[in-house]
């Protein structure tokens, strides 16, 4: 993955402001119609109770976060910064997540997960101006980083998990982090791939960390974000994604 051309890297996104280039959507469109194919197949999958969430199994202190200066610091940031609804959604993500990480046997630094996974959405409150509101979210947790000491490195891979978790499509190549925020986001907002869940998985998330009607809070926020960002993949997901409908159907009651 090449750092500065890569579509939702931090490098990428300051660089462009995340607004996308002709070639870029329809690359990313692509990738969305891959995504719709995919969530398609799981839906269908749970009509016909063939759903591989069935039969798995997460241990619950596995999911639970870990406790460190870092992790303490991103979650003193977040409760400071977002309402309820987005704070329990952070938390929600990291459960997803990470739930999705032990069932695909993906090794990853769970305090970089937990803390973009809090962190991730910041900048949906505090965005301002014309550039894709993720390249805020990603200040925040830097400032959180250099709080703590986190090192260069460390800083990048969780700036990139934040500014690329809303491409549709990440995969492992991105790193295991932004792959699993992604992941566990998609689960919250729109439900793809809860059908490789356990159901007590996401039921106990919403249980913990209640959704207090995430998805018109949501689905309001993204419009907002598509429309101050119209070049961006926000708008690309509404567009073309059929993002609102998406969030409408999460397999979730608010």
């Amino acid at each position: 993955m090449n750092a500065a051309t890569t579509v939702g890297t931090v490098d990428w996104t300051h660089r462009t402001g995340g607004r996308l280039e002709p070639s870029e959507r329809r690359r990313l469109v692509a990738d969305l119609a891959r995504v719709h194919v995919g969530n398609a197949v799981g839906r269908l999958s749970v009509l016909a109770h063939l759903n591989s969430g069935r039969n798995a199994y997460v241990p619950p202190a596995r999911l639970v976060p870990p406790d460190s200066p870092l992790t303490r610091a991103a979650e003193d940031a977040a409760t400071r910064a977002l309402p309820p609804t987005l704070l329990n959604h952070g938390y929600r993500t990291y459960r997803f997540g990470r739930a999705l990480g032990e069932l695909d046997e993906v090794e990853v630094d769970a305090e970089l997960l937990f803390a973009a996974a809090l962190l991730h959405d910041t900048g949906l409150v505090m965005a301002s101006g014309r550039d894709d509101y993720t390249l805020t979210s990603a200040r925040v947790a830097g400032n959180v980083a250099e709080q703590v000491g986190l090192s260069t490195a460390a800083t990048e891979t969780l700036q990139t998990a934040i500014t690329m978790h809303h491409s549709p499509r990440v995969t492992l190549a991105a790193g295991p982090v932004a792959y699993l925020l992604s992941a566990g986001a998609g689960v919250d907002v729109a439900g793809w791939r809860c059908w490789e869940l356990p159901r007590a998985t996401l039921a106990d998330a919403v249980r913990e960390h209640p959704r207090d009607s995430f998805k018109k809070y949501f689905t309001l926020a993204w419009a907002d974000e598509a429309a101050r960002v119209p070049r961006g993949r926000a708008r690309l997901l509404r567009r073309y994604g059929a993002f609102t409908a998406a969030i409408s159907l999460a397999p979730f009651q608010e």
